[in-house]
């Protein structure tokens, strides 16, 4: 019997956009207020990255995008309180409050000046633009002098 030794590829620059304790979800899937933090899906292209965030029954007002230096934190907070007016009198009173705080790191590849966001049913959509010099370039033919 022999082991062979299983090599993982080279990691990609998808792979390491995940890298670090921001992508660590054994036990960071609560936020601090323990409540469930949104579910995110990151997509890559040769042009962009785009980032889904599951955001249902917020407004777009509720949402925060901060970019300081390589981090981008996805914020939002939003507090429900149904109005009584001042003669009534109540036994039970509903109120809500989420809030949630996501950080991803971005590689050096990215153009943070031409990040672009959307909300829309319920998604969060960020498109994070690749720089030009990180998009793939063809293959050309180079002359043989």
């Amino acid at each position: 019997m022999s082991l062979v030794q299983i090599q993982k590829p080279m990691p990609s620059l998808f792979d390491r956009f995940f890298e670090g304790d921001l992508f660590d979800w054994s036990n960071r899937n609560f936020s601090l207020t323990n409540t469930t933090l949104p579910s995110v899906n990151v997509k890559e292209n040769p042009n962009e990255f785009n980032v889904e965030v599951a955001a249902p029954g917020f407004d777009k007002g509720d949402f925060r995008l901060e970019l300081n230096h390589d981090i981008l934190t996805i914020s939002s907070e939003k507090n429900i309180e149904n109005e009584t007016k001042e003669d009534e009198h109540f036994s039970k009173r509903e109120f809500s409050y989420q809030s949630f705080t996501r950080s991803f790191t971005l590689p050096n590849t990215v153009d943070g000046e031409r990040i672009d966001a959307t909300y829309e049913n319920g998604i969060l959509r960020i498109q994070i633009p690749k720089r030009e010099e990180a998009k793939p370039k063809p293959s050309r033919m180079i002359e043989i002098k």
